[in-house]
C-alpha cells in the first residue's frame, strides 16, 4: 500500500518525460481520466501537472535528454537527498542529476542503479508529493524489471533500507520479490522486483527499468482506451491470482506502465 505520508523510502511522486507534451496530456487524460494543468501556453508548453478528482497525481515534462527514451520516473521520499546521493555512490550507483533545490518545493536528485535502472528521490519542502495513491487513476505499485534481481535487492536495500519477501510465481514464472520500506509493516508493501533475462528487456535494450502500476476500475475498458488512442499492449489483460486483472501497456511515445484492477473490483 502506498500512502501520502511520505515515509522515507516510499514512492511519493512520479513524472513523465515525453517528446510531445500536449499529445501525452491528451493520452493520459483519456486513459486515466486525468485533468492536465499546463505551466506554459499553447503548443510551446514544456510541462505541467496531472490531477485526478482535483488531487495531484503526477507531473509531465518535455523530454530533453539526448538519446533518452520516453519513460516514467518514480521518486522515493528521503529526509536528506545529499546523504542518499552518497549512499547511492557507495553502493555502486551513479548520479544522473545531483541534488538540486526546486525553489521552496523541495530538493531532488536522479540516479542510476549499478546496471542502469533509473530512479529519483525527493526531499520534501512545501510540496510533499502526490495527493492520491491506491485509488482509481492513481499510482498503486512500483515495479523493477532487471536481469540481476539479487544485485538490485542489495543495492536498494543499502540505499533505502528496504526489506523483501520472495514469492514463487505460478507456472515456473520465477521469483518475485515484494518490497517493504524500512521500519514499516508488510501491509505497507509498495512494489516488486522481477528478474528477467536481458533479451526480454526490449524497451531498454537489456537495461533494468522501473515502471508505475496505475489502479483502474475496469482494466479491459482502460486497455481499449490505450489502443484506441495510439498506445499498445505488451501483455494482457489477464488475471493474476490474489492480485487482480492487469495489462502491461506502452503509450504512443514508448513509455511503459501497468493498468491494474485489484482483486475484488473486477
Amino acid at each position: 500500500m502506498i500512502t501520502t505520508d511520505c515515509a522515507p523510502g516510499t514512492p511519493c511522486w512520479l513524472d513523465l518525460g515525453a517528446p510531445d507534451v500536449p499529445a501525452a496530456a491528451a493520452f493520459y487524460g483519456t486513459v486515466l481520466g486525468w485533468e492536465y494543468e499546463s505551466m506554459g501556453d499553447g503548443e510551446d508548453m514544456e510541462g505541467g501537472m496531472f490531477r485526478k478528482d482535483g488531487k495531484l497525481v503526477a507531473g509531465l515534462g518535455k523530454l530533453t535528454e539526448q538519446g533518452a527514451r520516453s519513460a516514467w520516473m518514480i521518486y522515493y521520499a528521503v529526509t536528506d537527498a545529499d546523504a542518499t546521493t552518497r549512499a547511492v555512490e557507495q553502493a555502486g550507483g551513479s548520479v544522473r542529476v545531483p541534488p538540486t533545490d526546486l525553489d521552496e518545493w523541495g530538493r531532488m536528485a536522479q540516479f542510476s542503479d549499478p546496471l542502469g535502472g533509473q530512479f529519483a528521490v525527493w526531499q520534501p519542502g512545501s510540496h510533499r508529493g502526490a495527493e492520491l495513491f491506491d485509488a482509481p487513476g492513481a499510482l498503486s505499485w512500483t515495479e523493477l524489471y532487471t536481469p540481476d534481481a539479487a544485485g538490485a535487492k542489495k543495492f536498494y536495500g543499502d540505499v533505502f533500507g528496504w526489506t523483501y519477501s520472495d514469492m514463487e510465481l505460478p507456472g515456473g514464472g520465477g521469483t518475485y520479490s515484494l518490497v517493504t520500506p524500512a521500519g514499516l509493516p508488510e501491509e505497507r508493501m509498495q512494489g516488486g522486483i522481477m528478474n528477467l533475462p536481458a533479451e526480454q528487456l526490449t524497451l531498454t535494450r537489456g537495461r533494468p527499468y522501473w515502471h508505475p502500476v496505475f489502479d483502474v476500475d475496469d482494466c479491459d475498458a482502460a486497455v481499449l482506451r490505450v489502443t484506441e488512442n495510439g498506445g499498445s499492449v505488451q501483455m494482457g489483460p489477464e488475471d493474476a491470482e490474489d492480485v487482480g486483472r492487469l495489462a502491461v501497456c506502452v503509450d504512443p511515445s514508448g513509455a511503459d506502465f501497468v493498468l491494474l484492477t485489484p482483486s475484488g473490483k473486477s
